[in-house]
């Protein structure tokens, strides 16, 4: 059987996990198992399948300091950032836990008069999770919790990366879940794709090239899918901001956890002169802590591999031959992790791949804008739209705006990272496809919808 290696970003040589590569035909065994175990879990009282659900909370809770090692040793994430993601974790599986106990349907008039006529929800069965390393645990909670709350098993695949903390996961569940509830496959792309061929439902996060395989994947079997893919995230600020308070916060969102999220700012549009502001964010983020992850301090950690800090670093040679100036990031770090320097450009010239891919590392473009408008058209000239953020002290701005770009989240005088998982998430354009996730529209994803006629 071939395996997969989990190495530590910070320290390379470090081995976190050997894992299988699981093949399709044991993707397959597993479904069958997951399906023979939907049928009963399906059947059990919605206060059952809560009381499950608080018991996971309890044993990720019980394991907050294990389980932030294992994420930082794993996937680099910094220390302050892992232990928030292990009680975000433990809120997502309570929050979904009272969800199971919500209404379920709705009363219609009936054409009769006497009739019953009314919906009820029911469970797609299996679910297949493709799952990415940056939010080890977040990520697979938010997306297992609402389908285990609502009758649905689960196989969970995993990013490589982040293979041990799954398992781990898993081992937390294994006394409170029944047996096929909860699967966890590891593996490379043919694994995922046998996870999509062997699902009634598919929720993916991770790159666009691989959502928009599994989409159309899932759409050729005509089973339900949701893909999150990324985003290449823009934040204006207008003149009347508080500067020095949108450079603080535009630095975290950018450079936090060495910009592996989503979410991160990419691109800052500046209404007027960018310069002053371009220098007071580049003193934001020379500020930002830059080393181990393992260090209460540090806000910067590792890159998760070398790939994406030598496409950043390419990325960053190739817009300086074309006029681009660094204002900070130009010297590296030393060590034998993946570290790059937090990047800060200026004069990044028009039509560069800095001003409209996602790199998903520590980099981020400063440009100018003469308007609100022209700032709105510039941050939707991209084939992304998952979030962007408006810094200004002008309410009838921040509306206006806020109505004008193409995106699936806004946030007023907020960084674009953060998010809260009792309300929709999700993207326009390339960032996502399907439905919303988190919130009470996971409901609407992880269930079906039966119309029901009682007539006596």
């Amino acid at each position: 059987m071939t395996t997969i290696e989990s190495h530590s970003p910070q320290a390379p040589s470090d081995i976190v996990v050997r894992v299988p590569d699981t093949a399709p035909e044991q993707v397959a065994a597993a479904a069958d198992a997951a399906r023979k175990a939907a049928a009963g879990w399906a059947r059990e009282p919605a206060h059952a399948r809560a009381a499950a659900l608080h018991a996971c909370a309890e044993a990720v809770a019980a394991a907050t300091g294990e389980l932030t090692d294992l994420v930082v040793r794993e996937v680099g994430k910094p220390r302050g950032e892992a232990g928030g993601e292990i009680g975000r974790g433990v809120a997502i599986l309570r929050y979904f836990a009272q969800q199971a106990l919500h209404p379920e349907g709705e009363v219609y008039p009936p054409a009769d008069g006497v009739s019953l006529l009314h919906t009820r929800r029911r469970p797609h069965g299996v679910v297949g999770l493709i799952t990415p390393w940056n939010f080890p645990v977040a990520i697979p909670l938010w997306k297992a919790a609402p389908a285990l709350a609502f009758g649905n098993t689960v196989l969970l695949k995993p990013a490589p990366q982040s293979s041990a903390v799954a398992l781990r996961l898993a081992e937390l569940f294994a006394g409170t879940l029944p047996p096929g509830v909860l699967t966890v496959l590891t593996g490379l792309g043919e694994t995922g794709g046998a996870v999509v061929d062997a699902a009634d439902a598919v929720s993916f996060t991770g790159s666009v090239a691989a959502g928009q395989a599994v989409a159309r994947r899932a759409v050729t079997r005509g089973i339900p899918v949701q893909c999150e893919m990324g985003g290449q995230n823009a934040a204006i600020v207008l003149p009347d901001a508080d500067q020095d308070a949108a450079a603080a916060a535009i630095a975290a969102a950018a450079m936090g956890y060495a910009g592996q999220k989503c979410t991160a700012t990419s691109r800052v549009i500046v209404v007027g002169d960018p310069a002053p502001f371009a220098e007071r964010l580049a003193a934001a983020v020379e500020a930002l802590p830059v080393g181990d992850p393992a260090d209460p301090a540090t806000v910067v950690g590792p890159l998760i591999e070398s790939r994406p800090r030598e496409a950043i670093r390419a990325a960053v040679h190739r817009a300086g031959t074309g006029g681009a100036r660094v204002l900070t990031g130009a010297r590296q770090p030393e060590g034998d992790g993946w570290f790059q320097a937090p990047t800060v450009l200026v004069d990044v010239p028009a039509g560069d791949d800095l001003l409209s891919e996602e790199y998903f590392g520590p980099v981020c473009v400063v440009l100018g804008a003469e308007s609100p408008e022209a700032a709105a058209r510039v941050a939707n000239d991209v084939r992304h739209g998952l979030v962007a953020a408006v810094y200004t002290q002008n309410l009838g701005a921040a509306l206006t705006l806020t109505d004008r770009l193409d995106v699936g989240m806004v946030k007023v005088n907020a960084p674009t990272t953060g998010v809260d998982f009792h309300a929709p998430f999700g993207g326009e354009k390339e960032s996502s496809y399907g439905p919303r996730e988190q919130g009470t529209a996971a409901r609407d994803f992880y269930t079906r919808t039966v119309t029901v006629t009682l007539t006596p």
